[in-house]
């Protein structure tokens, strides 16, 4: 035997070891599984509805590089997808830290 034919051989015994196929439901069934591999619609796929809802949500307020220490005078608590702004004149602040961040509102 040649060193190649031998290694051949033990990979081939080494994946039917590992592998096992039922011959008969290949023949009437036509296919090695039994249940489709599929997954439509997981959260991550770009056309479910859920990647859709989170994606809303992350692109709908984003923070910026401004921060100020306090609000202006006038300004309205609201929520804008569960997440708490202050809504001051045509500016939108969020609470972080002693600190609020200018966030933009889409």
């Amino acid at each position: 035997m040649t060193t190649r034919f031998r290694n051949c051989a033990v990979l081939a015994l080494a994946l039917a070891t590992f592998v096992q196929v039922d011959a008969v439901s290949v023949v009437t069934q036509g296919s090695i599984s039994s249940q489709a591999l599929a997954r439509v619609g997981h959260p991550l796929t770009p056309g479910s509805a859920a990647g859709v809802a989170r994606r809303t949500t992350r692109r709908t307020i984003r923070r910026t590089s401004v921060y100020v220490a306090s609000l202006p005078a006038g300004c309205v608590k609201t929520s804008v997808n569960g997440t708490t702004i202050w809504h001051c004149g045509a500016k939108y602040y969020q609470h972080t830290g002693s600190k609020y961040v200018v966030v933009l509102v889409n």
